[in-house]
């Protein structure tokens, strides 16, 4: 099949087989959002894209959600909305700054049973692994969670892991729950952050930083403790 694909069409396709679920309105924020007709526009190009079988997509949501060709995920799957749900939370940062090294459904440790993370990323110069917890659980299920953290933490394999800076000591990242519910886990060795959004996430910080202009004392760091760079 002879086509040519401009960059833009390049970038949209590495976008959704990295994320492997994005709707046609993110995509419009992402990619088109600057043109006159942005909605239109979108619209063409996925279409295009679409007919010459370079992705695929489901209409059982409104708007259209679109997938790499060789997904393996069923139309009407609920694996979709979990693939949305990361979307929207790196969406979110990318109101703020946009985030590097992202790895959606990082699997750090390489094997079964280990952390696996719905996203890692850098942000805003700190590294995170963040969990997206759509339903509620146990406590005791979510500590056995944090419990993983820490077996990998003491392993030190994470010091050697691809995106560690080559000219400072490596860093693990802190753990950001994405969930409505605050869960009484702990952890001595690693940081857990407990947040509904982003958005909240940034205003603590937010918060924080007028605390310190003010000389208040900053709050001491504990599992939801803030100590990590977001300014």
């Amino acid at each position: 099949m002879n086509f040519r694909l401009s960059q833009r069409d390049k970038d949209i396709i590495a976008f959704i087989n990295q994320f492997r679920a994005v709707d046609r309105d993110s995509l419009v924020d992402l990619f088109f959002k600057q043109l006159k007709s942005p909605i239109n526009a979108c619209n063409s190009v996925m279409v295009r894209l679409y007919r010459l079988g370079l992705i695929e997509r489901t209409q059982q949501y409104s708007p259209t959600v679109y997938l790499p060709v060789d997904a393996n995920i069923k139309k009407n799957s609920q694996k979709i909305l979990h693939f949305l749900s990361i979307l929207d939370v790196y969406k979110q940062m990318c109101t703020y700054s946009t985030p590097k090294q992202v790895i959606v459904e990082d699997k750090p440790t390489r094997r079964k049973g280990g952390i696996e993370p719905d996203l890692f990323c850098i942000f805003k110069g700190s590294p995170f692994w963040i969990e997206i917890q759509r339903n509620q659980y146990s406590e005791q299920k979510m500590q056995a969670k944090i419990n993983l953290y820490e077996e990998f933490f003491f392993s030190d394999e994470w010091k050697s892991l691809h995106w560690q800076p080559e000219e400072r000591a490596p860093i693990f990242p802190s753990v950001i729950l994405i969930t409505p519910v605050r869960y009484a886990i702990n952890s001595d060795h690693i940081r857990i952050i407990q947040v509904a959004s982003i958005h909240e996430l940034m205003e603590k910080y937010r918060n924080t930083g007028k605390q310190q202009k003010d000389g208040r004392p900053r709050s001491s760091t504990s599992s939801s403790g803030i100590k990590i760079n977001l300014t």
